[in-house]
């Protein structure tokens, strides 16, 4: 029953110290509304246009097709850590299988012309 007591007050402090900091500041802060200080830019630069402009999805495949890689290349370090404890022929074929699915992939993204850059 303890570990429930300690797990309560716990929560309790965690939940407390934050919403209590939030509305101290609340209570003593000065509120000045200035339509200035609702401009987003903030460089004292008044702002051209809309903030929410529309990318091309093709940078958003770029930047995915460059996580996956990213993520696929982290995964050969173990298997380079570990070479010489696994047995050589078998580890050998399971790089050259993963390193032709990363080439296919690679193909495939070349052929549909993602990687190039508009």
């Amino acid at each position: 029953m303890s570990l429930y007591v300690d797990l309560a007050v716990f929560l309790a402090a965690g939940l407390a110290f934050p919403l209590a900091a939030v509305l101290v500041s609340k209570l003593f802060r000065r509120d000045y509304p200035d339509p200035v200080k609702e401009i987003a830019y903030e460089s004292g630069v008044l702002p051209i246009g809309d903030a929410r402009v529309r990318y091309h999805i093709h940078y958003y495949i770029f930047a995915l097709i460059f996580l996956v890689f990213d993520v696929e290349s982290l995964f050969l370090f173990p298997w380079a850590v570990v070479f010489r404890d696994l047995a050589p022929v078998l580890a050998l074929v399971e790089a050259i299988v993963f390193i032709a699915l990363l080439v296919v992939g690679l193909v495939y993204a070349w052929k549909r012309r993602v990687l190039t850059w508009i």
